[in-house]
């Protein structure tokens, strides 16, 4: 009993310890000040480079967006034309845009045979960037917000966007004022994990985490579903839609 007793307290302060560090990593990433993320009715530029990304990676980080009243714009770089399916999937995409609140005004689908939807073919970053700078430059934009170098998926399509946006943000070309985000890329076990892989998420995510409501994780998983079940599945894999850290880039 002795012994006990002090490892008992032992327990006790280590779970203690453990909620305030959950409870206060919560805070720090969730809370828009904190997160560094700009303030209500900034303008954010979701990059993309197929339609479906905007659905299967990056519905948490749009809904949570909204959330805080950011105007967000959508610049997607290819018509996902790699199954000859490219006019229906831009329709697809203007519907998802929909659900998630980006008006038609705000989405650029960019048909340009440089940017090929297709996994062998690598885009010239520098070619990349400049048509994105254009777009950050004419809708004043102060947010970016894409893939990491890993791409989530490993689509080489995908880690040129982050190759463009980090030689903009290097080379210092963004205005001033212009942030990066970009969506950190997981390991195969982290994105199945749901509610459980929160407290990595936790423990990793150096900006900002974006956890839904439970309709914002409904709107997710619908998109995420229609999507999935709409054209092969080795064109994106599926993300869970309940939340993702978004680490800057700089």
């Amino acid at each position: 009993m002795e012994v006990a007793a002090p490892l008992l307290c032992l327990v006790a302060a280590v779970l203690v310890w453990g909620v305030l560090w959950v409870w206060g990593s919560w805070e720090r990433v969730t809370r828009p000040e904190q997160a560094g993320l700009p303030g209500g009715g900034s303008r954010t530029l979701l990059v993309t480079a197929h339609p479906d990304d905007e659905a299967m990676f990056f519905a948490p980080t749009i809904l949570g967006l909204a959330r805080l009243r950011h105007q967000v714009f959508l610049l997607c770089f290819s018509a996902g034309n790699y199954y000859n399916q490219g006019e229906i999937r831009k329709k697809e995409l203007l519907q998802s845009c929909d659900v998630l609140g980006i008006p038609p005004s705000n989405v650029m689908i960019i048909e340009n045979r440089d940017f090929p939807d297709d996994p062998d073919m690598h885009w010239d970053p520098q070619q990349v960037a400049g048509v994105l700078l254009q777009h950050v430059e004419a809708n004043s934009i102060n947010l970016v917000v894409t893939f990491d170098e890993g791409g989530v998926s490993g689509h080489s399509n995908h880690m040129a966007l982050n190759a463009a946006v980090r030689t903009l943000h290097t080379e210092g070309k963004l205005p001033k004022g212009c942030s990066v985000l970009t969506l950190q890329s997981v390991n195969l076990l982290r994105k199945y994990l749901c509610l459980l892989d929160l407290p990595c998420s936790l423990l990793l995510a150096r900006d900002a985490l974006f956890v839904l409501t439970q309709q914002e994780a409904a709107q997710a998983q619908m998109l995420q579903l229609q999507k999935d079940t709409s054209r092969p599945r080795t064109v994106n894999n599926p993300m869970r839609p309940l939340g993702f850290p978004v680490p800057g880039a700089g």
